[in-house]
């Protein structure tokens, strides 16, 4: 609701904006530049179209399909992006490490002499790193230990996208163990493994829940 509320607003300042210019040549030359583009927008969104179908199809046969369809926030789109990702021999990685390295989730520690630092690493498939952002983003929404885990990153002065990132790093723990494993994920198993161990996000959520019942 908080995106389609300020729609509205958007619509006022576009029609209180004032145009960059009245150049005719300008102007004329932009509407036939759009008027080219849109024939060549709908062929493309057709063929993106096919390849969603074909990429539902192929998946909906995948023997690993219910392993990545059980993760919270996963849904159509990012289930077979993580599939991909991993793909299906399961020699090729031997350690949630390997997958955190090759995607470029896991940062890159550098040392010399008695300087260290740590930076984002830039020899990784960038579709593959941008799969597990996207679904730690997504699983915040229908997770409660990953909300909790994302706030906490927050409160430790990480930025929004260094959250999502860090987030990203321990889902891929649990996505490796699911994957090499061959099990899918259940929810309540590791929420009850967060409180056996008195995990500070067990508390978080059992606080966020004890206030959404008190304002219930």
């Amino acid at each position: 609701m908080g995106h389609f509320s300020r729609v509205p607003k958007q619509l006022i300042e576009f029609q209180q904006a004032r145009p960059l210019t009245q150049d005719p040549a300008v102007l004329e030359y932009s509407a036939l530049m759009v008027q080219a583009l849109i024939p060549q927008l709908r062929a493309l969104m057709g063929s993106i179209a096919d390849f969603d179908r074909k990429i539902a199809e192929v998946f909906q046969k995948h023997p690993d399909r219910p392993i990545f369809e059980s993760f919270p926030g996963a849904g159509a789109a990012l289930a077979p992006r993580l599939s991909a990702a991993f793909g299906a021999d399961r020699d090729r990685f031997q350690a949630a490490t390997e997958m955190e390295q090759f995607s470029g989730i896991g940062p890159v520690t550098e040392k010399s002499g008695t300087k260290k630092w740590v930076h984002w690493r830039w020899a990784c498939p960038k579709f593959v790193r941008q799969s597990f952002q996207e679904f730690a983003e997504h699983s915040r929404r229908w997770c409660g230990w990953a909300k909790a885990y994302y706030q906490l990153q927050i409160q430790r002065g990480k930025n929004h996208h260094a959250a999502v990132r860090a987030l990203a790093y321990k889902w891929i723990r649990i996505l490796f163990r699911c994957w090499k494993d061959r099990v899918p994920y259940r929810d309540e198993i590791y929420s009850k493994s967060l409180v056996k161990h008195q995990s500070s996000l067990a508390q978080m959520i059992v606080a966020a829940e004890n206030r959404m019942a008190a304002t219930s």
